[in-house]
């Protein structure tokens, strides 16, 4: 029998190691129903309007021991807003704000997921209004634990602003004593639960 070449030994020996050590990450399920999707934004400059998006949905690839494995896909239906008041709902549902009619989706891209200190850092791009953003939210990450029901689930929290400018978002009024309506710098507060699938 020929004795196997120096090369098919380091393909066997390599694909023997990723078997006994795979470093494919789990992928996890948005769980909408224990998951919130925040924002607030100053309004008249001396109160802060708070909302939400009640309609989201994704997945997001983690291994806790092999980061660069990370991934998540989260898709957000605008028209979901809810702020609490219709009135100001249906305003932010119309072409000054969101513009639900021609860009029904909020749509964000995880690429990246760094380790800093007993925190984490997401990198990835968001999509509002058909303009895409690099964007970095600082964040915690619980888990996996298993569930009672079997299965593993995750729980990510984490906060980062963005100015609504920067994706086209410029509607607005000036105050009389100076000052804008409507404030520009948008916080973003994110809290999802997500199941293994």
């Amino acid at each position: 029998m020929k004795r196997m070449s120096r090369f098919a030994q380091l393909v066997v020996v390599g694909f023997l190691s990723l078997l006994a050590n795979p470093c494919w990450a789990a992928s996890y399920s948005l769980d909408q129903a224990h998951s919130s999707i925040g924002f607030s934004i100053k309004h008249l400059m001396v109160s802060t309007i708070r909302g939400s998006f009640t309609d989201a949905s994704g997945t997001i690839e983690f291994d806790p021991t092999a980061l660069e494995t990370f991934k998540a896909s989260v898709t957000i239906q605008a028209t979901s807003i809810d702020t609490n008041n219709e009135k100001r709902d249906n305003h932010l549902r119309s072409a000054d704000f969101f513009d639900v009619a021609n860009h029904p989706a909020i749509t964000f891209t995880g690429k990246s997921l760094k380790k800093n200190g007993d925190s984490y850092l997401i990198v990835g791009d968001l999509t509002l209004l058909n303009v895409t953003k690099e964007i970095s939210i600082p964040c915690s990450i619980q888990g996996p634990i298993k569930m009672p029901s079997g299965g593993q689930a995750i729980g990510i929290s984490g906060q980062t602003t963005i100015n609504r400018k920067d994706f086209g978002m410029t509607w607005n009024k000036p105050m009389d004593q100076g000052g804008l309506m409507v404030g520009e710098d948008v916080a973003i507060d994110v809290n999802i639960e997500a199941h293994q699938k």
